[in-house]
């Protein structure tokens, strides 16, 4: 229920409603309507999976550290707009990254 005067939030209290915001009171035409419900204990900690998830594309490449031929790629433009974009390389296996300028 809300207040008359003000408009705020009304909670039993002692048998009335009692206005949160002003503190006006109103009697109460039936208590089972007007009762307040404890909430259950809150959780405590969080739980934490970690997991890797690959979402880049791969291609067959030679990582220049470790060898391997499989790699993730993107591509980005770290220089002017008229000029081609970087594509860079991480390696599946040690994650080694590096660049290709095209």
């Amino acid at each position: 229920m809300f207040c008359d005067r003000c408009g705020g939030l009304m909670l039993p209290k002692n048998k009335k409603l009692v206005c949160q915001r002003c503190g006006a009171e109103a009697g109460i035409d039936n208590e089972e309507d007007y009762r307040i419900v404890s909430r259950g204990e809150k959780k405590e900690g969080v739980v934490v999976v970690e997991e890797e998830v690959r979402t880049l594309p791969t291609t067959r490449a030679e990582c220049p550290k470790c060898g391997n031929l499989e790699a993730e790629w993107w591509l980005l433009q770290t220089r002017k707009a008229d000029e081609a974009e970087t594509r860079f390389y991480r390696c599946t296996r040690c994650r080694f990254t590096w660049r290709e300028y095209q």
